[in-house]
């Protein structure tokens, strides 16, 4: 298993995070390793502040409306290995050592797997 490694905050970083008017800020987590994008989720200022403390991702569900760590119930955890914010403080990235088969809930490693030049397939039953 990886170690967490939390992710040391200078003074005033978290204040030049821009959150929308929902208080979320998109969050898009890369593969250290290739630096494949994996997967894009929402953080509020509290998933932000628990991924850098905790060196693992904790994003903020709209949908359910609550905290979840990555990969606590699939076993496909994230550690984050280094921690950035835009120029503009309007999105997050998040470089990790993925654990497991991937990012995505489907199963394949990356969420970013459909290309738009090949045909679609439906979803299996």
């Amino acid at each position: 298993m990886p170690a967490t490694t939390p992710i040391e905050v200078a003074p005033g970083a978290l204040d030049e995070v821009v959150f929308n008017d929902d208080g979320l800020v998109p969050a898009i987590v890369q593969d250290q390793e290739g630096g494949r994008v994996l997967m894009m989720a929402w953080m509020n200022r509290e998933s932000l502040e628990r991924t850098l403390e905790t060196g693992r991702t904790w994003f903020w569900s709209r949908s359910r409306q609550e905290y979840w760590c990555k990969g606590e119930s699939s076993g496909d955890r994230q550690y984050v290995r280094e921690a950035y914010y835009d120029c503009d403080g309007d999105t997050l990235l998040f470089t990790v050592e993925q654990e497991g088969g991937g990012a995505c809930h489907t199963g394949e490693y990356s969420c970013f797997f459909r290309s738009f030049d090949e045909p679609v397939t439906p979803p299996s039953p």
